[in-house]
């Protein structure tokens, strides 16, 4: 087997293989972040999901923005056009800010 073709398939397996364990790649920096935050992903999306009844996650992380921790996330509603996007304290689990714009 050529040794060029066996490296993208071990880690096209390791990558498959991390899915199938509900693991997914994160950067160490992501990771360092987390480590810090008082709440994680889940609870802090439930809290920005309250802001937009019927709202799907459609994108979000966690920054440092200037030592200060937040959970930002984009949220859609089946149907609209409208994207809001919801900051939430990841120390806390408070709502920072709350903006909607129309998606175009």
């Amino acid at each position: 087997m050529n040794p060029k073709r066996l490296v993208p398939s071990v880690l096209a397996a390791a990558a498959v293989a991390a899915g199938a364990a509900g693991c997914a790649f994160e950067p160490p920096a992501q990771a360092a972040l987390r480590a810090r935050a008082g709440i994680g992903r889940e609870q802090a999306a439930q809290v920005a999901l309250a802001q937009v009844p019927g709202g799907v996650v459609k994108g979000g992380e966690l920054e440092d923005a200037n030592g200060h921790l937040i959970w930002w996330f984009e949220l859609g509603a089946h149907g609209s056009r409208k994207i809001t996007e919801v900051s939430v304290d990841a120390t806390t689990g408070g709502i920072i800010s709350v903006s909607t714009e129309t998606d175009e």
